[in-house]
């Protein structure tokens, strides 16, 4: 039976010191290289899941301003905050109602005494704000929203940013294609990086797989410890780089306690299990692809 020493250790000892250096490749170097990598991957994703999380905090700023009529009871007015904090479109505990005198005063605040000069009747309404949910951020949506408020009895008209609308669906349009874009690119890179790093590391032991089939042993039986250590090392490589991910995590948000908010740990627990499947699928398929190549050269190839 011919003896594996780098996948056996335990036959070590049978070898000279010299032969044991050469037959044994250095497997750290391929573990941190994927590391690295899936790290590089890591972080993009976790640029990709921030950025929806501030493009959905953008969206939710929208303010939705329902003007009311003069000498709305205030039963009616309560009515119509209950029914619009009720709805499925408003951001819960956004509902404000803001009253013409209140609205007066401020403005009185924000322009002194120049705006007192001006000596005319209060020129505002009473008036609900609130905001919307991310998913209703959209001008379909605003449109039938603003419909829908304007046919209540007691509103005098609805108003909202339509051009803050319009250019955070242009802009989240064209951030899409180009997350998608950069994203296919980096899985590509992965795949490709990860691969010929596999493919390095088994290079030393080329002679040894095609000794194995010229002796008999079958296709199974010469894989399954490349494979099985291919696995384990992806494992390690995915813990690595989930690792260095986490320490980045908890600086950043160190330096600037405002990220904390975007930060979603059941999302990026997901995450982090994609990078260990990822890592442990690629590391397996490429030392499978490999070994599988070596098995089908020719000796005289191999040189």
């Amino acid at each position: 039976m011919l003896i594996l020493p780098e996948l056996y250790p335990s036959h070590m000892s049978e070898l000279p010191d010299t032969l044991k250096i050469k037959t044994r490749p250095n497997y750290l170097y391929s573990i941190l290289s994927v590391a690295l990598v899936l790290f590089l991957l890591g972080f993009f994703g976790l640029l990709i899941a921030h950025g929806q999380r501030l493009v959905k905090s953008f969206k939710e700023k929208v303010v939705v301003i329902v003007e009311l009529k003069d000498d709305v009871p205030e039963q009616e007015v309560n009515g119509l905050k209950a029914t619009i904090d009720s709805k499925v479109f408003t951001k819960a505990g956004s509902v404000e109602y803001v009253d013409k005198e209140t609205a007066q005063d401020e403005m009185k605040q924000e322009f002194g005494e120049d705006f007192l000069k001006l000596d005319m009747p209060n020129p505002f309404f009473d008036v609900i704000t609130f905001n919307v949910n991310a998913a209703y951020a959209h001008t379909d949506s605003l449109v039938n929203i603003k419909g829908g408020l304007k046919d209540e009895s007691i509103v005098n008209d609805v108003f909202y940013q339509e051009n803050l609308v319009d250019n955070i669906e242009n802009n989240v349009r064209k951030l899409s294609w180009i997350t998608l874009g950069i994203g296919l690119f980096f899985i590509f890179v992965a795949v490709t990086l990860i691969h010929n790093t596999v493919r390095l590391a088994l290079y030393a032991n080329r002679f040894i797989i095609k000794n194995m089939q010229l002796v008999g042993a079958t296709w199974e039986f010469i894989s399954r410890p490349y494979v099985l250590r291919a696995m384990r090392h992806g494992f390690i490589s995915s813990i690595i780089a989930g690792g260095i991910l986490v320490l980045i995590i908890f600086w950043a948000e160190a330096s600037l306690p405002s990220l904390g908010e975007l930060q979603d740990w059941t999302l990026f627990a997901w995450m982090f299990l994609g990078l260990i499947l990822l890592g442990v699928l690629i590391n397996t398929l490429s030392t499978r692809s490999v070994v599988k190549k070596y098995l089908r050269m020719r000796v005289d190839d191999l040189y």
